[in-house]
């Protein structure tokens, strides 16, 4: 029998319990059709669950249609809880997100649609509550395609032309097979509902039984079972604790057989475990069989695993990466006096095997337990879980925001530990990641420098460790970190060497890179009463937010945005109080952004990297049987292998050649639209033009230094906007009228490729205009462009550097670092903003010398 598992998400209150329970109804699993608000429905079996009318944990329940075994999983919609749908999506081979037919798309629908799109994970959309008054299907379709995907498509178009036309849209494939054969096959549909091109949607009220059936008719017709390996293999995604105080491990079979007794063996901080399986439960509710054993495709739960974790893979299955989403609230806890830490931290490491984001730790300067939350709701229920569990109650101190530090640069971290009778050195390659991609560890290190096994175990101490950065201590993310060179002692080194000096290699690398500070914001719906959008708008920018202009409908209003959450983690009460309770705000954790106030943040935190000496930068060397400590910035001139950077020069730094300036001074005699730009820029000539031209002779002996020549014509691109803000003077334009500054700054380009005589090519980002289409103009000797819709100056960058930057020498002018990241790997030279303004003047103090100006 073929098994799939199936993962519900919404967002709160879009009725994805209510859908639960109508398929468990509908494919005869229970007889009995429970709901929310009688709290009896089969999933939300907790009592805080049917206190609060939400679902906190993830639980599982199966049926059968034909010859396929689905399991469903039903996960939690608040988004202080979107951690434990993360962790369901490990095991998910479907997903079926549930939409409001009145509310559409929300702030926290888009947080698990990224979620999805980040698992790879195939989707049905059941659009629910269609019942309700003012619910349009061309409404909702046309929101989904543009806040979602182009790919979700009505399956349930009667017209089935129609119906094949819109599908063959979604993907060249069904593009082709449609012209060839003006129809489109199951297998053809079913692959791309597979590969995230097609996204079924249809219609329906799960109150009302409406459009159960046709969801379970599309997932029997389009779902696949994936393939799997013989080999044995198993992802952990869940820890739980039955009623008898067993530990339970949820998991997923993904590769051969699971028995009972059977012994595994996995891995945790170093340490083997070998532990055979006691028990192996199948779950439906909060009830459970017994099995003998588990067949690949099973979602299962085991006992007799001590330490394995959530996230982690057994046998074939690889470990899950990390996280997506964290949370962004740290909480200090206060104990009964009765309670003493040590107990307390015991019992709450236990809360922590089941959500490992709560990062429970002891935090030596506050002489506290410190705990890690999404939000107020998380921390109620937890505080209410701590008292049924183990027996006594906590309070919490006022909540403070969790910050990020990322870099900005690229650096080398070195890192040498070498006391008497030990030797490592590592050296390590640090650079910005994209936003949300969180930190990336790889290897590009040649196996004659050192042995793979040493790489390996450098690998695995750059990932054991949390790291914090130099500007607050905070943790850093979205920095790629890459193991460049490395030096191991035949006799003297032992592999907690490789620790020290790997953890110093990465401090010393912060330590010489620019690092900025992250704060995390939240997406947030804001609807209100009409009257009070003035009020809401004035709070949202003093709050620093960003928002989408205001969207009437009816007597209501509704602003979607982005704020900090610093900003914005009280503001619900308000708009409670000044809409006089007819307000409605939603928020979901978006992610982390450059901190809107850094300086008064690191300011108020106050760390100081120098004193931190259990997060050195410092390294050990050795000198005459003696070890002693090398300053950070000094590292450079004691390492025993050279550099894994090699600087590459933007650009030459040449005098200026009298070729040069014979070149210049014909073209611009002969040119008059560019002696019009010369004398707007540089002044009108007063003298005789002919003599204005001839080379000032200077009574010493010039001595000019000739530059390389180039193969085929030079390319350069400029991003014009990055120019403007970061030159001071045209950004002192553009304060004032930007087009000033722009035509300013065409104006300096067209004089500087007159005397360079290279191809120049201004880019100008026109993503934002609506239905904008590229524009390319050809400004006297330059040319320039504006981008299409959707497009930005990077993207046109990007893939100008990629096709011309192997056949020819391309130069970009930017200081956008991560545009700096991408063009260097498609070949081409980088110019930062300031060295390409010092290129410019330098061009222009070479023409002033050439002709008096008056």
């Amino acid at each position: 029998m073929k098994k799939i598992t199936l993962s519900i998400l919404a967002h709160v209150d879009s009725g994805k319990t209510t859908l639960s329970e109508a398929i468990l109804y509908k494919t005869g699993v229970i007889r009995k059709w429970g709901r929310v608000d009688h709290r009896d429905t089969f999933f939300d079996t907790h009592f805080l669950e049917r206190e609060r009318g939400i679902t906190i944990f993830s639980k599982q329940g199966g049926f059968t249609i034909d010859d396929t075994a689905y399991t469903l999983l039903d996960t939690p919609g608040h988004s202080d809880f979107s951690n434990e749908t993360e962790r369901t999506l490990q095991v998910t081979d479907y997903a079926i997100l549930v939409i409001s037919g009145s509310e559409k798309v929300q702030s926290h629908t888009e947080t698990l649609w990224d979620l999805l799109k980040r698992y790879n994970i195939p989707v049905f959309i059941f659009v629910n509550k269609t019942d309700l008054p003012n619910v349009s299907r061309d409404n909702v379709m046309y929101t989904l395609k543009k806040r979602l995907s182009d790919g979700c498509v009505d399956f349930g178009n009667p017209d089935r032309q129609a119906f094949f036309e819109e599908l063959s849209l979604c993907d060249e494939s069904l593009m082709e097979e449609y012209l060839e054969k003006e129809a489109l096959s199951d297998d053809t549909i079913k692959r791309c509902i597979a590969d995230g091109k097609v996204f079924p949607c249809c219609f329906g009220s799960a109150l009302k039984m409406d459009g159960v059936d046709r969801l379970l008719e599309l997932i029997g017709s389009y779902a696949v079972m994936p393939q799997y390996n013989d080999s044995f293999g198993a992802k952990i995604y869940k820890i739980s604790e039955d009623e008898h105080g067993n530990r339970v491990t949820h998991m997923k079979i993904t590769g051969g057989q699971l028995k009972v007794k059977t012994p595994l063996k996995y891995t945790v901080d170093n340490t083997l475990y070998e532990e055979k399986i006691n028990q192996i439960r199948i779950y439906s509710g909060n009830k459970y069989s017994v099995a003998d054993e588990a067949d690949v495709g099973t979602i299962c739960a085991v006992t007799g695993l001590s330490a394995a974790f959530c996230g982690q893979g057994i046998g074939c299955e690889e470990n899950s990466f990390q996280p997506i989403l964290e949370p962004v609230l740290s909480y200090g806890i206060i104990l009964p006096p009765e309670i003493s830490s040590h107990t307390a931290l015991t019992k709450l490491r236990t809360l922590e095997a089941e959500d490992p984001q709560l990062h429970v730790m002891w935090d030596e300067s506050s002489e506290q337990i410190q705990i890690k939350l999404m939000g107020k709701i998380q921390l109620e229920i937890l505080s209410e879980i701590i008292k049924e569990r183990f027996g006594f109650e906590v309070e919490f101190t006022s909540g403070s925001i969790a910050y990020r530090e990322t870099v900005t640069d690229i650096s080398e971290g070195v890192g040498h530990y070498e006391p008497l009778k030990h030797y490592s050195e590592v050296h390590l390659l640090i650079e910005p990641a994209e936003r949300g991609s969180g930190l990336v560890f790889e290897t590009d290190c040649r196996e004659e420098i050192l042995d793979k096994n040493w790489q390996r175990l450098i690998l695995t101490h750059l990932k054991e460790k949390t790291h914090i950065g130099v500007l607050t201590g905070s943790p850093i993310t979205d920095i790629k970190i890459t193991l460049k060179s490395g030096k191991a002692h035949l006799k003297h080194t032992e592999g907690g060497d490789f620790r020290q000096s790997t953890y110093r290699a990465v401090r010393q690398g912060l330590r010489r890179n620019k690092s900025i500070l992250l704060e995390p914001f939240y997406k947030f719906r804001l609807e209100i009463p009409t009257e009070n959008t003035g009020r809401a708008l004035t709070d949202f920018q003093q709050m620093c937010a960003d928002f989408n202009p205001p969207e009437v409908f009816g007597e209501m209003t509704v602003i979607h945005g982005q704020a900090p959450v610093s900003e914005m983690c009280d503001y619900h009460s308000e708009v409670i109080s000044y809409t006089k309770g007819r307000g409605r705000l939603s928020c979901t954790v978006g992610g982390y952004c450059e901190c809107h106030n850094s300086d008064e943040v690191i300011e108020n935190i106050g760390y100081n990297c120098d004193s931190d000496t259990a997060n050195t930068a410092d390294s050990v060397f050795c000198s005459h049987g003696a070890g002693f400590v090398v300053k950070w910035d000094e590292v450079e001139n004691y390492m025993h292998l050279p550099s894994c950077i090699k600087e590459e020069k933007a650009f030459e730094e040449t005098e200026i050649t009298p070729v040069q300036i014979r070149r210049y001074k014909d073209i611009l005699a002969s040119d008059k639209e560019l002696m019009e730009i010369f004398e707007r820029t540089y002044g009108k000539i007063k003298r005789d033009e002919r003599k204005a031209f001839e080379p000032v002779r200077k009574k010493e002996n010039v001595k000019y230094k000739a530059s390389p020549v180039p193969k085929g014509p030079e390319y350069l691109l400029v991003d014009g906007y990055n120019i403007i803000f970061a030159w001071d003077e045209l950004k002192k334009l553009a304060q004032d009228n930007l087009d000033t500054a722009r035509n300013r700054l065409i104006d300096k380009l067209c004089n500087y490729q007159g005397f360079r005589q290279c191809e120049l090519i201004l880019v100008f980002d026109a993503y934002k205009v609506k239905g904008g289409k590229r524009n390319v103009e050809k400004v006297h000797n330059i040319n320039v462009v504006y981008t299409k819709e959707a497009e930005t100056a990077d993207m046109y960058i990007e893939k100008v550097t990629h096709e011309i930057g192997r056949q020819h020498r391309v130069r970009v002018a930017t200081s956008d670092n991560l545009e700096q990241v991408i063009i260097l790997g498609n070949g081409a030279f980088r110019v930062s903003a300031a060295e390409f303004e010092r290129e410019v003047n330098s061009v222009e103090n070479a023409i002033r010398e050439i002709i008096d100006i008056v």
